[in-house]
């Protein structure tokens, strides 16, 4: 019993000793402030479900930060109004959300810094990474790194998933399309719907049977058309939203049952 205690203790320190975990927490405590910033628009906040961050070594692999982006959207007239001068706090406002990550490290170190949002819409989720060094205590706080998400939140509001429509009788499509961080579209609004094509299409044993443009329809953020369909069958319905101006685009799909 004595031989295999000495044992544990042993392999208990080697453990210590190589954990990847206890390395990290054993360096210099570095701050790094991250915020996903939609593209053409303001900061990725808690309404549209926040975004995950995650920072990475590079060469090893291991995750030293992980956590939740969540907040406010940040200052309006900043961010889209006021011009940019260098140096300038755009981001960095009392409401906009980060993710503020606070690492170990024991050497300069090359991180993958990474951003999936908006979390709270799955079809408009998005990817966005960046690598860079980061030395031990050099904090990176204020404005932070920044990672954009391209796209729009697209969200159906008609036909409903589970209706059945009629072969012969066109069927209305309906649906809100916003920024990435929920930001709102209207004519000639600050995000102006205007810009963005809007378009509702049928698919049938997944080739395109129609495309139909969507148009605004008198409420914040709301597109609709009306779309025929001849045959009954199940299709898939997608709405896509494009703006190649600004580099955005998003699309939602869903399967819908036509009846004779």
């Amino acid at each position: 019993m004595k031989t295999r205690a000495v044992f544990s203790a042993i392999t208990f320190a080697l453990l210590i000793f190589v954990s990847p975990l206890f390395a990290q927490t054993g360096g210099k405590e570095t701050k790094v402030m991250i915020r996903a910033i939609a593209r053409d628009a303001k900061v990725i906040g808690t309404h549209v479900g926040g975004a995950r961050i995650t920072v990475r070594d590079v060469a090893t692999g291991e995750i030293l930060a992980q956590g939740m982006q969540q907040g406010g959207t940040g200052d309006t007239d900043v961010i889209m109004k006021k011009p940019h001068t260098r140096g300038m706090a755009v981001y960095n406002s009392p409401d906009a959300s980060g993710y503020l990550a606070v690492l170990h490290l024991d050497k300069p170190t090359v991180v993958e810094i990474s951003a999936e949002g908006p979390l709270g819409n799955a079809q408009a989720t998005q990817r966005s990474s960046k690598t860079m060094l980061l030395v031990p205590g050099e904090d990176v706080l204020g404005e932070g790194v920044l990672l954009e998400i391209h796209g729009f939140i697209i969200t159906p509001l008609t036909p409903l998933a589970d209706a059945k429509l009629k072969a012969g009788s066109p069927f209305e499509v309906r649906a809100t399309v916003t920024m990435a961080c929920g930001c709102p579209t209207e004519p000639d609004g600050l995000w102006d719907a205007n810009k963005i094509r809007v378009v509702a299409r049928l698919l049938r044993d997944g080739k395109v049977e129609s495309e139909i443009p969507m148009t605004y329809a008198g409420v914040q953020n709301t597109f609709h058309t009306d779309v025929p369909v001849t045959a009954s069958g199940p299709l898939e319905l997608q709405v896509l939203a494009l703006d190649p101006g600004s580099a955005n685009f998003g699309m939602t799909k869903e399967a819908i049952a036509v009846v004779p």
